[in-house]
C-alpha cells in the first residue's frame, strides 16, 4: 500500500496572523495511529466523539505501522546468516499489505460510520520510529493511540510505543487507556 498524503496543517492558533494582525487559527490535524489490537480501535473512536467532533474543521490521517519485510529473514542455521527466498518474501509482503488493508478499511468504516472523512497511510519500519516520522511528515497537532496496559515487566521487555512517543513525538500525544471492560 501507498502512503497518502494530505494537506499540511498545525496547531490551532500556530502564529499566523490575518492582514488586521489578528490570530487565524489552523485547522487541527490529527493523526491516529491503528493496529490490530482493540484498544487503537478504541482510542480512534474515542478521538472521533471526543476530538474531531469538537473540532469540525479538523482533519484525520489514520496511520497503520507495519514491519519491514526484510525484519521477518530467518537465519541459516549452518552459516549464520541471514536469507529468505525472494518467493517467501514476496509472501510475506501480500499478507502484510493485506493485514494493512484489513486494519485501515475498519479504521476508516468507523470513521465514515461518524460521518467523518479520513485519509489513510502505511508507514513502513518499527512502529515506534515510523510513527513519530509520520507526526512530523504530517505535521500533525495532536496524536492520537491506545494503550494495551502493559504490566511493568512486559513493559521493560517489550518496551511501550505509547511511552516512546509521548517523549519523542514533535505534537501532544492523546494516549487512550483500555476502559475497564476491555481491560486485561
Amino acid at each position: 500500500m501507498e502512503d497518502t498524503e494530505a494537506a499540511a496543517s498545525g496547531t490551532p492558533g500556530a502564529g499566523a496572523e490575518d492582514g488586521a494582525g489578528r490570530p487565524v487559527s489552523k485547522a487541527l490535524k490529527v493523526v491516529a495511529a491503528v493496529d490490530a489490537s482493540e484498544e487503537s480501535l478504541q482510542a480512534l473512536s474515542w478521538a472521533l466523539d471526543n476530538v474531531v467532533r469538537c473540532h469540525p474543521d479538523a482533519s484525520l490521517v489514520v496511520v497503520h505501522a507495519q514491519h519491514a519485510v526484510d525484519h521477518f529473514v530467518y537465519p541459516i542455521a549452518t552459516h549464520g546468516i541471514a536469507y529468505a527466498p525472494p518467493a517467501a518474501v514476496e509472501s510475506m509482503r501480500k499478507a502484510q499489505e493485506e493485514n494493512s488493508r484489513r486494519i485501515l478499511a475498519r479504521a476508516l468504516g468507523m470513521c465514515k460510520e461518524r460521518q467523518v472523512d479520513a485519509t489513510a497511510a502505511v508507514v513502513e519500519g518499527d512502529a515506534k520510529e515510523a510513527i513519530c516520522q509520520a507526526v512530523e511528515r504530517f505535521q500533525a497537532g495532536l496524536l492520537v493511540l491506545g494503550s494495551r496496559g502493559l504490566g511493568k515487566i512486559k513493559r521493560a521487555f517489550l518496551g511501550s510505543v505509547s511511552d516512546y512517543l509521548s517523549h519523542h513525538a514533535c505534537c501532544p500525544v492523546l494516549v487512550v487507556k483500555p476502559t475497564k471492560a476491555h481491560a486485561k
